[in-house]
């Protein structure tokens, strides 16, 4: 049986991994997932505190992810409607242009956003650059995470 839910906790582990990359799917919540479920095995038993954390930061994490594009948006310059933009943007992005819109998707967003609200095409650039620098930061910091995730898991089977 151990066998078995480890293979699923892996499983569990590299769907988290991916889907850290993907805008608005819960990737650190799966990895977290594969934790819990290698704690339920005979193998490996995490202390509570270590549970604890890992929940705590990958919550936080997953709050922060969703407020970077909005936050750079805001400290390149972008007003609201850029902001509004960079969230449209990014969702239009992964659902109509896979993959290439994820990336690009926050840009043309906030730019649009920007545009709408009578900016200056300098100034709607530059919240365009900074709801995309915002969007690679909250990916950067989830898949750091995730990778910590790994990390620990693999750490527990070799032991």
């Amino acid at each position: 049986m151990d066998i078995f839910l480890i293979f699923i906790a892996s499983f569990c582990l590299l769907t988290g991994f991916v889907c850290c990359i993907i805008p608005g799917v819960p990737g650190l919540p799966f990895a977290y997932l594969a934790m819990i479920i290698l704690q339920v095995t005979e193998r490996v038993q995490f202390s509570v505190a270590q549970m604890l954390i890992w929940l705590c930061l990958v919550i936080v994490v997953q709050i922060i992810d969703y407020l970077t594009p909005m936050w750079g948006t805001r400290r390149w310059g972008g007003s609201k409607a850029g902001i509004w933009g960079s969230m449209i943007g990014t969702l239009a992005g992964v659902i109509l242009f896979p993959p290439w819109g994820i990336v690009i998707g926050p840009f043309v967003g906030a730019f649009i956003g920007e545009i709408i609200n009578k900016r200056s095409f300098e100034k709607a650039t530059r919240a365009g650059y900074g709801a995309l620098i915002g969007f690679i930061a909250g990916t950067a910091l989830k898949l750091v995470v995730c990778g910590v995730l790994i990390f620990y898991f693999v750490k527990a089977l070799i032991v």
